[in-house]
């Protein structure tokens, strides 16, 4: 039994070390451009490369309540059209990029959460919603609809960098 899983093992590892193998392109007459290197980052999904984001909800809130920062959480889709606006506007946004790679942690959500308190006036998308490392909700951080208050359109870039340095500044003077 041990033997038969075991080989079976051992066939799965050298299945997907072949499958993974990139495949070999042949060389082009263009002339190579140098291009900045970077890790790819699958968990982005398009909102910053650079950044490190958090897997899950809960690790998020772990890293922000062990590194002491604010997190910031983005609920999106995939194929909506507002939220693709938004991911292009924050992705090109330098400001919005630095601040959420040295003072956040950041996570990006396709799907709901169990925690109610991350969609205090509905379920939309796209919605930011900022929760300090103290594991409170900052409900009082908003955008600037009344209807759908933790929106942001892609001409809101100022505002959401506005709200971004809220997050922090309340991190230093209430903690």
């Amino acid at each position: 039994m041990i033997k038969g899983l075991l080989s079976v093992l051992v066939v799965l590892v050298a299945v997907t070390s072949v499958l993974g193998k990139p495949e070999k392109t042949p060389t082009s007459n263009k002339p190579e451009q140098k291009k900045e290197k970077r890790v790819p980052q699958t968990l982005s999904r398009g909102w910053g490369d650079q950044l490190i984001w958090a897997q899950t909800y809960e690790e998020a809130l772990f890293w922000s309540r062990s590194k002491n920062k604010p997190l910031m959480v983005i609920f999106h889709l995939e194929d909506c059209p507002h939220s693709q606006a938004l991911k292009k506007a924050f992705a090109e946004d330098k400001e919005i990029q630095q601040l959420a790679d040295e003072d956040f942690i950041l996570l990006n959500l396709v799907y709901e959460t169990t925690d109610k308190h991350l969609s205090p006036d509905g379920q939309y998308v796209p919605r930011i919603i900022f929760v300090d490392p103290s594991m409170t909700v900052r409900a009082d951080i908003t955008g600037r609809y009344a209807n759908r208050m933790y929106a942001y359109e892609p001409n809101d870039t100022k505002l959401l960098l506005s709200n971004m340095q809220r997050a922090k500044k309340f991190l230093k003077t209430e903690l």
